[in-house]
């Protein structure tokens, strides 16, 4: 098979939840770990750390893989989804996993996992891990898919675990209040292995404190002693952080709701520092100033052109849309023009809800079976006061944006994760 084959095969033989939602999902480890058991065990080769989360974890993982590569290591990056190419999801050192090695892994052991009917999820689980004891890398930080109790990362034994904070997504799977979703979360706490926990409130602090007890698990809350004093934008693009103990920082990430995300990694970073693992302190300023450059992220507040200025995200639920909001409310422009779509599985009616009532609005809908009609899209922006013309792909509605666009108007692309990735397409 080619590349191209393989990739289609692997979509089309296994569920994949970016694809079709609900029905990709499987509760238990029994598929992973028999996996696990035919690999050889291959995450016992490396050294890892897990990162949960609601939202941030993404920008976690990167971030803090790009510092243990400023610091000399040989670093795995194992997250989800990808926007542009599958192998986006299996990186060493901001490298990407090859196309011959997803083809050969396929072609050699579809025999022994067809009949074991495993999710995509699982099956890229197990090809990150054989990859990465293969390379034999330092450290792999590996991003949770969906959870963390039943998510099948969750078999590492990490050095440090990482839960960025909660908030009320992906319900259907993880319960329908915050504590329940903490429960589910928590699960990647393991018996003696710290934990930071980067956001909290008093219902979901409690379940944390109750899990990391049972586990014996020492577990840190960034909010209690904020590592970050003070951060603002930089003149181009990323944010500036005067924190406690490292200085200033020049994040290359320019998105608002980094400020969270830094104060959680800074916490995390601290506990590797102290156990000597990060060796140079210099490496924590590098890591974040060189991230894209050295992980290969995209899609969080990623500024495209300038004159007319084109921002990206992947905010893509009513928490994360808080921040967003504020930073697209914030900036300066003549007038504001957004492309917009959203999948099936996430709150419509209160993101939309938080959207601006200044802006030219481009619904769309991206190219997933999960998404919502831009009908739907149209007719709940109406029902919220917001108008604009439709479009049927993300490319129309891009291009007639752009097309439309003075020099000095700012176009947003967003809603979905989905929506970036067919803009970056």
């Amino acid at each position: 098979m080619t590349y191209e084959e393989t990739i289609e095969y692997l979509f089309n033989s296994t569920p994949v939840f970016e694809h079709v939602g609900a029905s990709a999902y499987k509760e238990g480890l029994s598929t992973t770990l028999a996996l696990d058991e035919y690999f050889g065990h291959p995450h016992q080769n490396f050294r890892s750390i897990h990162i949960g989360g609601t939202n941030g974890k993404g920008s976690c993982s990167h971030t803090l893989a790009s510092i243990l590569q400023a610091d000399g290591y040989k670093v795995g990056l194992y997250t989800s989804p990808h926007l542009v190419d599958f192998r986006e999801r299996i990186r060493v050192n901001g490298e990407t996993i090859s196309e011959q090695y997803v083809i050969d892994f396929t072609e050699e052991h579809r025999k022994f996992f067809e009949p074991l009917h495993p999710s995509f999820f699982e099956l890229t689980t197990a090809m990150a891990f054989k990859y990465f004891a293969e390379q034999k890398v330092d450290f792999a930080i590996i991003e949770v898919g969906l959870g963390g109790r039943l998510d099948c990362t969750n078999i590492i034994n990490p050095l440090l675990s990482i839960i960025t904070n909660i908030s009320l997504d992906h319900t259907q799977f993880l319960g329908d209040t915050l504590p329940k979703i903490a429960f589910e979360k928590a699960g990647i706490i393991k018996q003696g292995t710290p934990v930071v926990i980067g956001e909290a409130n008093p219902d979901t602090r409690v379940v944390f404190e109750a899990k990391a007890q049972e586990m014996d698990a020492m577990i840190v809350f960034a909010e209690d002693m904020p590592m970050v004093e003070s951060a603002r934008a930089l003149p181009t693009v990323g944010r500036r952080y005067e924190t406690r103990l490292f200085g200033t920082i020049e994040g290359e990430l320019g998105g608002i709701y980094q400020d969270k995300n830094t104060n959680t990694l800074l916490t995390a970073v601290m506990q590797l520092y102290n156990n000597q693992i990060i060796r140079n302190i210099d490496s924590v300023s590098k890591g974040f100033a060189t991230v894209t450059k050295s992980t290969g992220l995209m899609g969080r507040w990623q500024q495209m052109q300038t004159n007319p200025k084109v921002v990206c995200d992947t905010g893509h639920n009513k928490a994360g849309w808080i921040d967003l909001s504020k930073q697209i409310k914030s900036q300066s422009y003549k007038t504001l023009r957004i492309v917009f779509g959203m999948v099936d599985d996430k709150d419509i009616h209160a993101i939309m809800s938080m959207l601006p009532d200044d802006a030219v609005y481009y619904w769309t809908q991206p190219s997933t079976k999960r998404a919502f009609p831009v009908e739907k899209i149209a007719s709940v922006g109406a029902e919220n006061g917001l108008h604009g013309r439709l479009f049927t792909s993300v490319k129309a509605a891009y291009e007639a944006a752009l097309a439309d666009a003075n020099p000095d108007d700012f176009i947003f692309i967003g809603g979905s994760s989905y929506v970036v990735a067919d803009f970056l397409s």
